[in-house]
């Protein structure tokens, strides 16, 4: 069976073409990106919903004013209109025209929970519209109408319609290009990174609108496939729809869909897996021919003898026409270790029988028993087993993963640290804006708004203000983790511990001053970020572990468990990631490597965190580490394969050897003890037969010559000749 299957394995390991780990990785950069686009366009529609909820409504207030409050400040100014919800009237617009064409007002507002963004069309180009609920009180129309009368009026509600263009699209990875598609296959964004692609593939956005047709219910589905050839090069293809993969979400119904494309070489000579697996299946054919040819002459041959001499014995001690010729025949000693030894004592016990010797004591020295057979079949299988899992088809670290894999795993390092610093960008903007609504306000007014930002930010555990003495003088959420009293200038993110269980990673904002206002109770907004929605984010398909270290090379969050502020794993991913690092002043750029670990080659990247915003100046690093053997590589599939065999044919040789002994040689240890006692003048000890195989027969028969000479016994101790015995003599032909 294993033979078969190192043949069925190995030459089915295809070394032509685009390697499918090329494949996997296009579709992988594809799905990431994707998301990145997904992240950008949730990010903007909750900022829409965000200053829609937090504005302070009243009865007087005017769409104008409204409108001009729900224009977030340091933005350039979208298109943005008021409309009324019920009836679709026009209350206020602002910059650019918003497109409302085929908007259907009332029957969009009308619904039940958060509006999605809409992709629409303006001008000839494609634009995203994001909708919010304004909710105002009821307007109190008789100035003497009382309190109580004014609260039963209906409240009134307007929709704040946002027009946004796509968010940029970026390429990620040299000579890489991509492209956003709508449901029909369009391009409505392309970006490049390096050098232009030599060749293009017109009918790819074709294949894979329909390939995300096919998809169905499946919103984030994703995939790849092969373009136009060039040479020995071809173009790969991935692709992913910009949906939600956690259930259903803002984009579902947008129709965007990604598409990633560069070209790869193509392997052109084929490495010959299969004359290897003809010759290793060979040779584990033999060793399993010989291991029967041995088992069958030295062990079930003699065996089957023995379990026939033992039978006769039995027809000769029960008495009988035939006794006395079946007691005449000596015992035949066949093999070695307990067969011999239980033939020795068979043939001692047949001259008990007849009476011409009294108990035999068996010497008490042992030679080599069957035992020693079956370590020897081990050591035989694995003669050709360790090889097969530390010595043969070993995948050379410096060739076996493909270039284009390697600058795979840089570039979805890249995209990682993208989706990271989107995180902390969104809670230092969030956490900014939080920070301007505090000046002025009074103690309870502070409270409350840190509790609503805590109650609609899950990413924060715990949020502050500090003093100008570093102290803390409001808080609310869990007990903060910081350990450094210090009070920063601006804003950004930062470190406010340097060890502990936990690393404690916050965004802080300064809080503007109010003019003619009471100063606010602190003059920084410290929120502690939640470690675990920072692991959250890190783990991807195929991407393997993924760090993130501070500017010391100590770990602040991983994708998988960690100890905070540890040194990373390998003193290999340290050096990658102190290669990350520029010249003095500079951000530095990413890089990737290949390692040998204990358990095989290992595709490890280093990337900076950011190059721009908060996070900048931090000097952060991401690192990631994919083991080839979770890639589909040729050279690493062939050594998986290969070891994989070896191990199989150790464990199956050692299974049916180690089988052997439980049913055979133990039982045969077992049956050798009891007859050499019985032969040195043990009657007492009564032989039950536990197998019923032949050895169980044959303690059935020593059972039945124990009786014999037990009975005989008994009569000579009675002074009494046993018959049976004097019989047997006088009728047993001299030799």
């Amino acid at each position: 069976m294993v033979a078969a299957l190192t043949v069925i394995c190995l030459d089915g390991i295809p070394t032509t073409g685009v390697p499918q780990a090329v494949l996997n990785g296009e579709q992988q950069i594809a799905a990431d990106t994707a998301l990145s686009m997904r992240t950008s366009i949730e990010a903007e529609a909750n900022a829409v919903r965000g200053k829609a909820r937090a504005y302070p409504a009243t009865s007087a207030s005017t769409p104008t004013t409204a409108l001009k409050a729900l224009t977030p400040a340091g933005k350039a100014v979208a298109g943005r209109v008021l409309l009324d919800a019920h009836t679709g009237k026009l209350l206020a617009t602002g910059g650019k025209t918003v497109p409302l064409a085929g908007v259907d007002v009332a029957r969009t507002a009308s619904g039940h929970g958060e509006i999605p963004p809409r992709l629409v069309t303006a001008s000839g180009t494609r634009e995203l519209l994001y909708f919010a609920r304004v909710t105002l009180p009821a307007q109190q129309e008789d100035p003497d109408q009382d309190q109580y009368q004014a609260q039963g009026g209906a409240d009134r509600q307007w929709l704040l319609v946002v027009s946004e263009a796509l968010p940029a699209l970026a390429a990620y990875g040299d000579g890489r290009k991509a492209e956003m598609l709508d449901a029909h296959g369009t391009v409505l964004a392309t970006a490049v990174h390096g050098a232009a692609s030599p060749a293009a593939d017109g009918g790819l956005p074709g294949k894979v609108t329909r390939a995300a047709h096919e998809s169905g219910s499946d919103t984030d589905a994703s995939g790849s496939l092969l373009g136009a050839a060039v040479g020995n090069r071809r173009i790969v293809a991935g692709w992913a729809q910009v949906a939600s993969s956690t259930g259903p979400g803002g984009t579902d119904d947008l129709g965007l869909v990604v598409l990633t494309s560069r070209m790869a070489p193509a392997t052109t000579t084929a490495v010959d897996y299969s004359r290897f697996a003809f010759l290793a299946a060979g040779a584990l054919a033999g060793v399993a021919l010989l291991l029967w040819l041995v088992l069958h002459f030295v062990v079930q041959q003699p065996l089957l003898r023995l379990f026939l001499s033992a039978g006769r014995l039995a027809r000769g001690a029960t008495g009988g026409p035939a006794a006395s010729a079946e007691l005449s025949r000596p015992v035949p000693v066949h093999g070695f270790g307990e067969l011999a030894r239980i033939g020795r004592a068979l043939d001692s016990l047949r001259t008990q029988l007849l009476g011409e010797s009294g108990p035999q004591e068996i010497p008490a020295r042992r030679g080599p028993g069957y035992r020693a057979l079956a370590v020897a079949g081990v050591v035989v299988v694995a003669c050709w087993a360790v090889p097969m899992i530390f010595l043969l088809d070993r995948a050379d670290t410096a060739t076996a993963v493909p270039a284009p894999v390697l600058a795979d795993q840089q570039a979805r390092t890249v995209l990682a640290t993208h989706r990271i610093q989107q995180s902390l960008d969104q809670s230092y903007t969030e956490l900014n804006d939080a920070a301007a609504t505090l000046a002025g306000g009074s103690r309870a007014a502070q409270t409350q708004v840190l509790r609503q930002t805590l109650a609609e930010h899950k990413q924060y555990r715990s949020l502050y203000l500090l003093d100008r003495s570093g102290g803390i003088t409001l808080r609310v959420g869990d007990t903060p983790l910081r350990t450094l009293v210090h009070v920063p200038h601006g804003g950004g993110i930062t470190t406010v511990n340097t060890s502990g269980r936990i690393p404690a990673i916050a965004a802080y904002a300064q809080v503007p001053a109010a003019k003619g206002k009471v100063p606010a109770a602190g003059v920084v907004l410290f929120g502690e970020i939640d470690v675990q929605a920072l692991n959250s984010i890190l783990p991807r398909p195929k991407l393997g572990t993924v760090w993130v270290t501070d500017d010391h090379d100590r770990v602040l969050a991983a994708s998988e468990g960690y100890e905070a502020f540890e040194p990373l794993p390998d003193l290999a991913l340290t050096r990658l990631a102190r290669a990350t690092q520029g010249a003095p002043g500079t951000a530095g750029s990413a890089t990737s490597a290949v390692h040998l670990t204990s358990s095989g080659p290992s595709v490890d990247a280093a990337a900076p965190l950011a190059k721009s915003g908060p996070t900048a100046h931090l000097g952060w690093h991401l690192v990631t580490a994919e083991p080839a053997a979770a890639l589909q590589i040729p050279a690493v599939q062939a050594q998986q394969r290969t070891m994989l065999a070896g191990i199989l044919a150790l464990a199956a040789g050692a299974a049916c050897l180690g089988w052997l002994h439980v049913v055979v040689i133990r039982p045969l240890r077992a049956v050798a003890v009891l007859v050499e006692r019985l032969a040195g003048g043990d009657r007492r000890t009564v032989l039950h037969p536990v197998n019923h195989d032949e050895i169980g027969s044959v303690t059935r028969s020593l059972e039945l010559v124990r009786q014999a000479l037990a009975e005989r016994d008994r009569a000579a101790r009675s002074g009494h000749t046993a018959g049976p015995a004097r019989s047997l003599r006088e009728h047993t032909p001299q030799r």
